[in-house]
């Protein structure tokens, strides 16, 4: 039987942080009397990029949409314990705000100052050092071929990216989200309308409204309601090393070179993006341990000289759900379709976003647009048109 529009049967496909971040914020919207269905075809989340990210947060962009995203993506981080509480246990999400640290050669210093003044423009507390500033804060960082820094002081760092995801999926089957393990492998559609999504076994889930929330695997489901999302997925390698010596408040650090690394507990995580002529679709999930050896450990160890001491004592390799069309979000409707709404393809930073990306969908749904962050800038529609949002500050 067909619901009523005060009752709407909202469908997501995939389960990890978006999905369930978009089950949790319509399920726990007062006076919702709908339904709430989230398809996850690997429960155990083995290849999930929510579960294999670095889970890092940072407001430090050159959008003012990404920006807002990830502010309250850290105001809903500090507040999970409360607000993703069951049964009066909280969930563990373990926020450590220790800050971004971007640094740049001189070639960069234009382009950073020009990012510095719209951060903050937009309330952001971030600061400009120079070197010897820099040295004096971080003096086991050396200073070598640093034209300038932008730090921030509050509102990033890291946490734990599938505790989140964990706590989101808890929380709304708490609230009556149904979860179901299945995979989607065609939907039924009429016109402008999708009517149901069909599982491998045969099996349908009609519904009003259809939410595409697959990561890397996002532009399949869209290919299935006739869409071309340029969402691909993109392999992403993190080697875990532990350093002898200790580097007092070290902060997640962007060096010159492109190579990042964070603390994690008593050791470090690191990594690097590919070029972009070398950063195929689709790689097996097999760590690429020549891009350490010749990539990453030479610019750390130039860059921290405690890291030529570094041993590495662990690694592992995920997916970045990719949008090779400007590498930012897609969050919204397409034109060709009136009830299906899509929210993919943030290319890294989608952990973050994830508590506002999915408080955006429900506005979505239930208010008919948005309501408290205009992600208008995100939308299908600049896709159609081939209007790229730039964003500056891509690691």
């Amino acid at each position: 039987m067909p619901s009523s529009p005060a009752q709407p049967r909202i469908v997501i496909v995939g389960g990890g942080a978006v999905g369930s971040a978009v089950a949790y914020f319509i399920a726990s919207r007062p006076g919702f009397a709908g339904s709430v269905t989230v398809v996850e075809r690997d429960p155990s989340f083995a290849r999930a990029s929510s579960a294999l990210s670095a889970s890092s947060i940072r407001q430090q962009f050159s959008t003012p949409v990404n920006i807002a995203l990830s502010r309250f993506g850290v105001d809903f981080l500090r507040d999970a314990e409360r607000i993703l509480a069951v049964d009066g246990t909280p969930p563990a999400v373990g926020l450590h705000e220790r800050g971004y640290l971007f640094l740049v050669p001189p070639s960069g210093r234009a382009v950073l100052e020009r990012v510095h003044a719209i951060q903050r423009g937009e309330g952001v507390d971030v600061a400009l050092l120079d070197p010897a500033a820099l040295t004096q804060r971080f003096p086991w960082l050396a200073p070598d071929g640093i034209d300038a820094a932008s730090l921030g002081l509050s509102g990033e760092g890291w946490f734990d990216g599938y505790g989140l995801m964990q706590a989101l999926r808890r929380k709304a089957r708490s609230l009556g989200a149904r979860l179901v393990t299945g995979e989607v492998t065609a939907f039924r559609r009429a016109g402008r309308r999708v009517e149901a999504a069909i599982l491998a076994d045969g099996s349908a889930i009609a519904g009003d409204w259809f939410v595409d929330a697959a990561g890397p695997w996002a532009a399949s489901i869209a290919a299935m309601l006739g869409i071309d999302l340029p969402v691909r997925a993109r392999r992403r390698c993190v080697f875990v090393v532990a350093c002898p010596d200790p580097l007092p408040g070290c902060p997640l650090v962007i060096d010159t070179s492109g190579v990042w690394f964070r603390p994690e507990g008593d050791r470090f995580i690191c990594g690097i993006s590919p070029p972009a002529d070398d950063d195929p679709d689709d790689l097996p999930l097999d760590v690429d341990h020549a891009q350490f050896d010749d990539v990453i450990w030479p610019a750390l160890a130039a860059r921290v000289p405690a890291f030529e001491r570094l041993k590495v004592v662990g690694s592992w390799a995920g997916y970045y759900e990719f949008n090779v069309f400007d590498h930012n979000g897609i969050v919204g409707r397409h034109p060709s379709l009136d009830n299906a709404i899509f929210a993919n393809g943030f290319s890294g930073h989608g952990i973050q976003q994830s508590p506002a990306v999915g408080r955006a969908v429900s506005e979505l749904i239930l208010d008919g647009g948005f309501r408290t962050i205009d992600l208008a800038p995100l939308s299908f529609d600049r896709i159609v048109r081939g209007e790229k949002l730039l964003e500056l500050a891509i690691i």
